[in-house]
């Protein structure tokens, strides 16, 4: 039996502006796009990025909004991207910085608040 990751969903309360800034701001491209499923597929060099829309009501769905995903997107220059991403309005907790390990990273966030990983590995 082989298993593979598919995707990586995140639940969001504004799915358009969501995928606004999944595909326009980070600049990733649409695999999929389904406004009556409240359903999109993002390229992230492999398994998809899902931003799935969380409906009005769906108590359970709400609590996977506005938290750190554990979503990593690694990029060849932080410094960079993080200044584009920074001039285009998107949000961060903290510049980059260096950690132990040789990486340098930091946190953005989308428009629901979810919380992802930018890094650059060493």
């Amino acid at each position: 039996m082989e298993v593979k990751l598919y995707t990586v969903r995140i639940f969001v309360h504004d799915w358009d502006a969501a995928c606004r800034f999944y595909g326009e701001t980070l600049g990733l491209a649409e695999k999929f796009r389904s406004a009556e499923d409240g359903w999109a597929e993002f390229d992230v060099g492999g398994p998809s990025l899902g931003v799935e829309r969380v409906e009005a009501g769906d108590d359970e769905g709400a609590s996977m909004v506005g938290r750190f995903v554990g979503v990593s997107l690694v990029v060849d220059d932080i410094g960079a991207v993080y200044n584009e991403l920074l001039a285009k309005g998107v949000a961060f907790a903290e510049p980059p910085q260096q950690q132990s390990w040789g990486g340098t990273l930091c946190h953005l966030k989308d428009p629901s608040g979810n919380i992802l990983t930018l890094l650059s590995t060493p």
